[in-house]
């Protein structure tokens, strides 16, 4: 069990580990992790500091990564023991990449590890001033009709996605209510119709 107040802890001290490994403010920073709670904290991490998540579904192979974390320009990327070996057999191939942070026991020779970093980072973080339309986020397509296209999210995508996430949950939420979905956070169907939503209202 987390409450907000933990999530807000985890996401400040992963905000200042990145600032320490120099993500700045419209760096792309790879989540390449499958439903868990650094998952999630990382988002919050990320969101606040300016920087543009870059969601990748862990069922993603070496050709699948290469295309997006390339072509994205992403300069960071969070791992697990089910998705490093993935990246790891593209990472020299990476021209942006600059450090990989293993989550969950995931280790490599120069990856940083998840408890060690935040551990050493301060649980106090002062979010970016961002506006409704600066970059959040980079979702790509299918690419059914080509390569995957890179869509570029700003922060008002939730708040414009509520109407439809409400009403086509019966007026969600009512009191009591919970949520819980299997969908995959790397897709805007487990992020923005499920995850977010409901942190949204608490």
């Amino acid at each position: 069990a987390y409450s907000f107040w933990d999530i807000q802890q985890a996401a400040n001290r992963l905000s200042n580990a990145l600032a320490a490994l120099g993500v700045k403010r419209g760096d792309r920073v790879a989540i390449l992790l499958p439903q868990r709670p650094e998952t999630a904290i990382a988002y919050v991490a990320v969101f606040q500091m300016g920087a543009i998540a870059l969601p990748l579904s862990h069922l993603f192979g070496p050709d699948a990564l290469e295309y997006r974390m390339e072509h994205a320009e992403a300069c960071v990327a969070i791992v697990e023991p089910s998705t490093i070996g993935n990246l790891w057999a593209i990472k020299d191939r990476l021209t942006h990449l600059r450090h990989v942070i293993g989550v969950g026991g995931a280790r490599e020779t120069g990856v940083h590890g998840w408890e060690a970093l935040l551990a050493k980072s301060a649980s106090r973080y002062a979010p970016v001033d961002t506006d409704a339309e600066d970059p959040a986020l980079i979702i790509y397509t299918s690419g059914t009709t080509g390569p995957p296209k890179g869509a570029l999210k700003p922060h008002r995508v939730l708040i414009g996605n509520m109407p439809g996430f409400v009403h086509s949950h019966d007026f969600f939420p009512q009191p009591g209510d919970m949520f819980w979905s299997p969908a995959d956070w790397a897709w805007t169907g487990g992020l923005m119709d499920a995850l977010l939503p409901s942190w949204l209202y608490g």
